[in-house]
């Protein structure tokens, strides 16, 4: 029998073996009865800590300190970019003035967003390459049947051409059978990659339940998220079985009459994943929207806000500060713009790390732990808004020096991977001018541009073809034309863009269809908008200086 359980299982003492478990050191990871503990810390250790047996591994192992070694280092210090410190370190010269963060805090969001990843990645994406494997696989399964139709179609129609096509339909057998093999060999070549991918992702989970379940501080606190890696799910393949065309009889034109085989095609449909959705099932509109807050900015002519994940904002406007409030309205932070003149527009990278354009310099710029740096600088164009997409690629919308052109570039980090301007017929398809130009990328990868002085909001895809413009409604009974400013999109890629002179949000569906409009909540002059995890609204009063929050869904 293992002498540390009974057939029921009760803990056994790992110092004796014998009596039952009573106790725990959360320093040593042993078992102990009551008359153990004496014994087990008889050597004076002052590391050990003695807990309850049911409260085991509750105590976190925190880092010891490299300068005072007989501390562990229970803080780190955000201004020493998050290094451990103890509080002897704290009270140093060396991090006078600093500001600190408890370690504990930090392992509590870092193990919840484990949890979260475990979720995610159990839940909802190892799920979907289980769907698309599947699919694969029922495609090679069914491919010999559908094979074997063509070829049987084609035996009936060789015999009634006997001996003298004889040759005809053996050419063409084989055709079919090194089409069956391409086939064959495309729908392999997706599974094997979905296979590959599905051991990475069962890989990252072994991982992150091992993290989960540790109490070790580092590796904890050093874990990076593979979520949005795993995220951008491959295309769905479909592959269209080839078809036999049957051909009336002429002997002259044996080989062309006979029948056509119609080349293996591939077909690829988007398949996307929706990234921070708390609820994937569909949300419909209120019937009334409610106005849930109204925070004060203080910003004179309010034009930007952005959303963070943990409920906070961002906001901006024609002053040289840019200011963070939590959900409650309270000032969190306030950023001085690096040059004298009011930031154009306001974003927030993947690694949450804020970022401005300004107009006077040409330059986006990135604020980096309170250290704002340079990350792009354009020539010949003025940028002006920005949007970071689901894939951390930065959109940015500018117009020329001679402001006569508008356009689109899209970045990763300094690099330009993308230019949109012209339609397929080389029309330009933002109007040439300085007027603002709101930007947003839908679920569906569609890049949506509010053009105000076009009047219009403008729809292309991600291969920079326009799908549509949508330039108001009619049921809108307003005295002003549609000029759109703000613009976001939500968890349902639904649109929502602000019609600033009527004092309301036209809400889109993902194909330009007009659904309703938001024009209650005593709405002035709506200007930048964006949408939290939650699907609330929040929006930008130009010149009340406020931002509202929303709540326009069930």
């Amino acid at each position: 029998m293992d002498p540390h359980s009974s057939a029921q299982d009760v803990h056994r003492c790992d110092l004796c073996e014998t009596a039952i478990v009573h106790s725990y050191c959360d320093f040593c990871h042993v078992n102990l009865c009551k008359p153990c503990v004496v014994d087990h810390i008889s050597d004076g250790y002052h590391k050990h800590v003695i807990v309850p047996f049911q409260e085991r591994r509750s105590t976190l192992i925190y880092p010891k300190c490299g300068t005072h070694t007989h501390k562990n280092c229970e803080f780190q210090c955000k201004d020493c970019n998050n290094i451990f410190v103890c509080s002897s370190c704290m009270a140093s010269e060396q991090h006078g003035r600093h500001r600190f963060v408890e370690v504990a805090e930090v392992f509590k969001t870092k193990k919840d967003e484990i949890i979260k990843d475990t979720n995610e990645l159990e839940n909802h994406i190892s799920p979907r390459y289980e769907e698309i494997a599947r699919d694969l696989e029922n495609q090679l399964a069914n491919l010999d049947g559908g094979y074997e139709k063509l070829t049987t179609t084609m035996s009936k129609q060789g015999e009634q051409w006997h001996r003298e096509i004889d040759i005809v339909i053996n050419k063409m057998k084989t055709e079919i059978s090194e089409i069956k093999v391409k086939h064959r060999d495309i729908l392999q070549k997706h599974l094997d990659e979905i296979k590959q991918i599905q051991s990475l992702i069962k890989q990252t989970l072994q991982a992150i339940r091992k993290i989960e379940k540790s109490t070790e501080v580092s590796t904890t606190i050093e874990y990076s998220s593979k979520i949005r890696e795993f995220s951008k799910l491959p295309p769905k393949v479909q592959v269209s079985l080839t078809t036999f065309i049957p051909k009336p009889i002429d002997r002259e034109k044996l080989c062309s009459l006979f029948g056509q085989i119609t080349p293996l095609s591939t077909a690829t449909e988007e398949n996307v994943l929706s990234l921070n959705q708390p609820n994937t099932s569909v949300r419909e509109l209120l019937d009334e929207p409610e106005l849930v807050a109204t925070i004060q900015t203080g910003h004179e002519n309010l034009r930007s806000v952005v959303c963070l994940n943990d409920g906070s904002i961002w906001t901006s406007g024609i002053t040289n500060d840019i200011k963070c409030f939590n959900s409650k309205g309270s000032l969190l932070q306030t950023i001085q713009k690096k040059s004298g003149t009011f930031p154009n527009d306001i974003a927030v990278d993947s690694d949450g790390d804020l970022l401005y354009t300004s107009g006077a310099t040409r330059t986006v710029y990135k604020v980096k732990s309170d250290q704002t740096e340079v990350l792009i600088r354009f020539e010949g164009w003025v940028p002006s808004q920005l949007f970071v997409t689901s894939t951390g690629d930065l959109l940015v919308t500018m117009f020329s020096d001679d402001k006569t052109q508008s356009k689109v570039v899209r970045n990763s980090g300094s690099t330009e991977k993308q230019t949109i301007q012209f339609d397929n017929e080389g029309t330009h398809l933002y109007s040439g001018n300085t007027y603002t130009k709101y930007i947003t990328e839908n679920r569906n990868h569609d890049i949506c541009v509010a053009d105000n002085e076009a009047g219009a909001v403008v729809v292309v895809n991600q291969d920079r073809k326009l799908r549509w413009r949508y330039t108001g409604h009619p049921s809108v009974a307003k005295n002003k034309p549609f000029k759109p400013r703000g613009i976001t999109t939500d968890s349902q890629s639904r649109i929502l863009t602000a019609d600033s002179d009527n004092h309301c949000i036209h809400i889109l569906d993902q194909n330009g269809q007009f659904l309703r409009v938001i024009d209650n909540c005593d709405l002035e002059y709506p200007c930048g908008l964006c949408v939290d995890n939650d699907d609330n609204l929040f929006v930008c009063e130009v010149y009340k200086g406020s931002v509202k929050k929303i709540k326009y869904l069930k």
